[in-house]
């Protein structure tokens, strides 16, 4: 009796726990040879694969695993160490390469690593390809046994700096042509992860006074209270300092996160409200579309409409927003967790160029950051999940229906109802925003009370 086929690729790569499959050494090095022996397929040639890594105590031995299967399948690799996952992605387009491939778990915790494989282009890596190499992967998975390792790969330091140094001067010289910031104070908080080493200098490179928090990692405090998802720290350090803004990045820094010079929390919503505006100003917002995810407030989307712009809504994933930035040809996209899109300026998500953009608007419209966000108004929301025994499609179960509509028509423009499943547990979610926050959370509960008497677990 076969088993059911398993997925390991997520939309933004795989990850798991250090040292158990599908992040033990084996199966990194198995990454290695089979991205390799399939690029070589394609190319008739040894490919050219650029590989980086984050923080974690992990990402040494894994990064070695990978590279130990790429060479032993006829791959050239060059490693730029500890860098960004934005910055493989830049590495692999420019240098030229054939592939990119970053180690990271983003923003989990230290225990946890993953993997990210780009194209030459920068986009990540196209599905056909990771189908081949997860089948290779699942080969003989169920012999398999965690294998830690806890040999380290030293990476030749001399090209690392330089393969850095590229990316710094390219944001630098590209990204903040003509931007100074010699009146600015900012605080970094990098999140103890990629970030560390990169995101204070560029800064400093451009004049601004930097304040960096959480920039000494240890290869265990990646994300540990602090970063993007842990704001707090950040918000107290740019009161404390007087600071003009703070910027907080996640492990891997494709996310930035910010804070007014009032300490207030400036999400990916309100970041995208800022730069539409900015954009569209200057003729650069294609159609007057922005692109976000069902996730993103509807508080973003009125906005917007007010200046006579679109929001145009994608499934949750960058990868989506990604699809439809290449579909509809809009200049900016992104998710409210500050993974921001500049398409024509790299295909992968970069926190410091979503800062660099973001820095460039406050000057350029001689404003601070607070009176930038002026005109969004986050609406409340509630969400409820409810277990079910079977994810029958909505639109099939009339009760729901029913009450969908008269929820919707309640709520008008002024509000925004979401069902959906999610993706790894039997559950259904009902989201709901609207301006009186009694009014949604009655709607809410109605609506949870029919899903569970319709599709709920017996």
């Amino acid at each position: 009796m076969s088993t059911p086929r398993r997925k390991l690729f997520g939309t933004d790569g795989v990850r798991g726990e250090a040292g158990r499959f599908p992040m033990d050494a084996e199966t990194l090095r198995t990454v290695g040879t089979s991205l390799t022996t399939h690029l070589r397929e394609r190319l008739g040639r040894a490919p050219v694969i650029i590989v980086g890594r984050d923080t974690r105590e992990s990402g040494g031995w894994l990064e070695q695993s990978l590279i130990e299967g790429a060479l032993e399948a006829g791959a050239e690799c060059q490693s730029a160490g500890v860098i960004t996952t934005p910055g493989v992605a830049f590495l692999a387009r420019t240098l030229p390469a054939d592939a990119g491939v970053v180690i990271s778990a983003s923003h989990n915790g230290y225990q946890d690593n993953g993997f990210k494989i780009f194209a030459p282009s920068g986009r990540k890596l196209d599905d056909e390809t990771e189908c081949l190499i997860e089948a290779d992967i699942l080969v003989g998975t169920e012999e398999k046994s965690p294998s830690p390792n806890t040999g380290v790969h030293l990476p030749d330091e001399d090209l690392a700096a330089a393969l850095r140094s590229r990316y710094l001067d390219f944001l630098q010289h590209e990204i903040a042509q003509g931007l100074t910031l010699n009146d600015q104070t900012i605080v970094a908080d990098t999140a103890n992860g990629a970030a560390s080493s990169l995101g204070p200098p560029l800064f400093r490179r451009l004049g601004a006074s930097v304040v960096a928090i959480n920039d000494k990692p240890d290869g265990r405090n990646i994300n540990r209270d602090c970063g993007s998802l842990h704001i707090e720290a950040l918000q107290e350090k740019v009161i404390a300092t007087g600071a003009d803004m703070g910027v907080a990045f996640d492990g891997d820094a494709d996310r930035s996160l910010f804070v007014d010079a009032k300490g207030r929390f400036v999400d990916g919503d309100a970041t995208l409200w800022v730069l539409g505006k900015y954009m569209h100003d200057r003729g650069e917002l294609s159609n007057g579309l922005v692109v976000a995810t069902v996730m993103s407030n509807i508080g973003l989307e009125i906005a917007l409409r007010s200046r006579g712009l679109r929001l145009f809504r994608t499934d949750v994933g960058d990868k989506y927003v990604l699809e439809e930035l290449t579909r509809s040809g809009a200049g900016l996209g992104g998710e409210q967790s500050g993974h921001i899109i500049f398409p024509r300026l790299s295909l992968a998500g970069d926190g410091l160029i979503t800062t660099l953009c973001l820095l460039r608007a406050m000057r350029d419209e001689r404003k601070p950051l607070h009176e930038l966000t002026e005109g969004f108004k986050r609406y409340p929301q509630v969400l409820v999940n409810v277990e079910v025994r079977e994810k029958r499609p909505f639109v099939e179960v009339e009760q729901i229906q029913k009450l969908v509509r008269e929820t919707e028509s309640q709520l008008g423009d002024a509000g925004r109802l979401l069902l959906r499943y999610s993706g790894t547990e039997p559950l259904a979610r009902v989201m709901i925003e609207g301006h009186d926050q009694a009014m949604i959370e009655a709607h809410a509960r109605n609506l949870a009370m029919v899903i569970k008497r319709t599709l709920g677990a017996k």
